[in-house]
C-alpha cells in the first residue's frame, strides 16, 4: 500500500498517478479520516495527561470529600478516554480499508495511455517461422494426435478444463523441470510453496480486496487457492525484519494457479489459452530500493533467455499507465508468436512493485547493523507461464504430418524427439 505520509504530503502526485491509471481511489476520504484520526489522538493524549495529573493530585489530597470528588472526576475522564479510543479504532479500521483500495504509483518511465492500446513494443526477437503448409492451431493439433482431450476435461470439471496425455503431458512436465533448472543455474533459489493461503496473505499481496470475485475460496475455512506464486512469495517474510546482508533474495517456484476468469468471460474460448487452472514458474526478487530497476531488467532478460533457447520469436511490450496491474509501478510483458492461432500470447509479465507489497506485508530490512529499518522493493516475473508457452511450442514446431518436434533443449527432459499420436 502507499504510505499515509506520502498521500498526505504528495497528494497531487498521487491524484495525478490515479488519473494516469484511469482509476478512482478514495484519496479525499483517506485525507478526511487521517485528519479525524489525528484529532482523536490529540484529544486522547490530552485526556491521558489530565488523568495522570489528577491521579497525582488524588494521592496528595487529605480531605476525604475532596478526594472523592477528584476520583469521580477522573472516572469521567477515563470513560471519555474509553469512548474516544473506541471511536479511534473504528476510524483507523476504515482508514486502513481505504488505503487497501489505492493502487501503486506509476513509475515516471511508464508511457501514459488509457488501456492496452497505449502499450509500447520496445523490442522484438526472432523471425516467425515460414511454413510450406497451412499451420494448424494447437487445439486442432492436440485433438488430432489424441494428446489434448477437451470433452473429457469438460465432463469432469466443466468449461475451461482439459486433459493432457501421452508425450504432450511429458513435454509440459519436462518444460517445467527445464525452466526450474535454468533459473536455479542463474542464482534463483527454488521453493515449494503452499497452494492455499489465508485472507491476511491475500490482503498483504494486494489480491484483496480488489480481486475477491476472481479468487477461489473455501467458504468453510479461511483459505484462498493461490492465483500465482507471487502471492505466496510476498508473505514469505511477512512481519519480519531481514538482517543486514540478506538482500537481494532471488527465488523461484513452480505452482498451479487458480483464477475464476470472470473478467474474461467470452474471450479466448478455444483451446487452452485462458483457464481456471494452469501452471506457472514464477520468479520473485526482494531487494534494496536502489537496485530494483536493475533487478527488473535482469528479470526480463532471464525470462527472455528461455524463449531464445527455445528459439521462439517474441517481443517485449512495456505496459502503459492505464494497463498496469494494481500492485505494479512498472511492467514489461513478454509475448510469444503462436503461428497456428496467428496471435501474440503473453507468457511472462515482469513487474516492479516498489515497496507497495512489502509495506502491506510489513516486510522490512536493516541495511546496516545499527541502521533504521526500511521497506525493501519486491519484483516478480513469470518464468514462464503455461500452457501458453506450450501452445507456442506446439504451433511453432508442428510438422506437415501433424506431429510436433521437441526442441533440442527439452529432449533430455522429455525423452523423445517427436510428439506423435497418443495410445487410445
Amino acid at each position: 500500500m502507499l504510505s499515509l505520509q506520502l498521500i498526505r504530503e504528495e497528494t497531487e502526485r498521487v491524484r495525478r498517478d490515479m488519473a494516469l491509471r484511469n482509476v478512482e481511489a478514495p484519496i479525499d476520504r483517506i485525507l478526511e479520516l487521517d485528519e479525524e484520526r489525528r484529532q482523536l489522538l490529540h484529544e486522547v493524549e490530552r485526556l491521558r495527561a489530565e488523568r495522570n495529573a489528577a491521579s497525582k493530585e488524588i494521592g496528595r489530597t487529605k480531605d476525604p470529600a475532596e478526594r472523592q470528588a477528584k476520583i469521580e472526576a477522573m472516572r469521567a475522564v477515563s470513560d471519555r478516554i474509553d469512548a474516544l479510543e473506541a471511536q479511534l479504532r473504528r476510524v483507523e479500521e476504515e482508514l486502513r480499508a481505504a488505503l487497501y483500495e489505492v493502487p501503486n504509483l506509476v513509475d515516471p518511465s511508464v508511457p501514459p495511455g488509457p488501456d492496452a492500446s497505449g502499450n509500447v513494443v520496445v523490442e522484438e526477437w526472432g523471425t516467425p517461422r515460414s511454413f510450406d503448409f497451412e499451420p494448424r492451431p494447437h487445439w486442432e493439433l492436440g485433438t488430432a494426435l489424441g494428446v489434448l482431450d477437451f470433452e473429457r476435461g469438460a465432463k469432469m470439471a466443466g468449461s475451461r478444463f482439459f486433459v493432457m496425455r501421452g508425450d504432450l503431458a511429458r513435454l509440459q512436465r519436462g518444460l517445467i523441470a527445464w525452466m526450474l533448472d535454468r533459473h536455479r543455474a542463474a542464482g534463483f533459489e527454488e521453493h515449494y510453496l503452499p497452494y492455499m493461503l489465508t485472507e491476511a496473505s491475500l490482503l498483504a499481496s494486494g489480491q484483496l480486496p480488489k480481486f475477491r470475485d476472481n479468487l477461489y475460496h473455501d467458504d468453510e475455512e479461511d483459505y484462498f487457492w493461490i492465483p500465482t506464486a507471487e502471492t505466496a512469495f510476498v508473505n514469505l517474510y511477512r512481519d519480519e525484519i531481514l538482517p543486514p546482508g540478506s538482500l537481494p533474495k532471488r527465488m523461484v517456484a513452480h505452482t498451479p494457479c487458480f483464477r475464476r476468469e470472470k473478467m474474461s468471460a467470452g474471450r479466448d474460448v478455444r483451446g487452452i489459452k485462458r483457464l481456471h487452472q494452469f501452471e506457472k514458474v514464477e520468479l520473485f526478487v526482494i531487494c534494496e530500493p536502489e537496485r530494483s530497476e536493475e533487478e527488473l531488467q535482469a528479470l526480463v532478460r532471464q525470462a527472455r533467455s528461455l524463449l531464445e533457447e527455445l528459439e521462439l520469436p517474441h517481443r517485449v511490450v512495456q505496459l502503459c499507465s492505464g494497463d498496469l496491474g494494481f500492485t505494479a509501478a512498472k511492467t514489461y510483458d513478454l509475448e510469444v508468436w503462436a503461428p497456428g492461432a496467428g496471435e501474440w500470447l503473453e507468457v511472462s509479465s515482469a513487474s516492479n512493485c516498489l515497496e507497495f507489497q512489502s509495506r502491506r506485508a510489513n516486510v522490512r530490512y536493516r541495511p546496516e547493523p545499527e541502521a533504521s529499518v526500511r521497506h525493501p522493493h519486491m519484483l516478480n516475473a513469470s518464468g514462464l507461464a503455461l500452457p501458453r508457452t506450450l501452445i507456442a511450442l506446439m504451433e511453432t514446431y508442428q510438422n506437415p504430418d501433424g506431429t510436433i518436434t521437441v526442441p533440442d533443449a527439452l529432449r533430455p527432459y522429455v525423452g523423445c524427439d517427436v510428439i506423435g499420436p497418443a495410445r487410445a
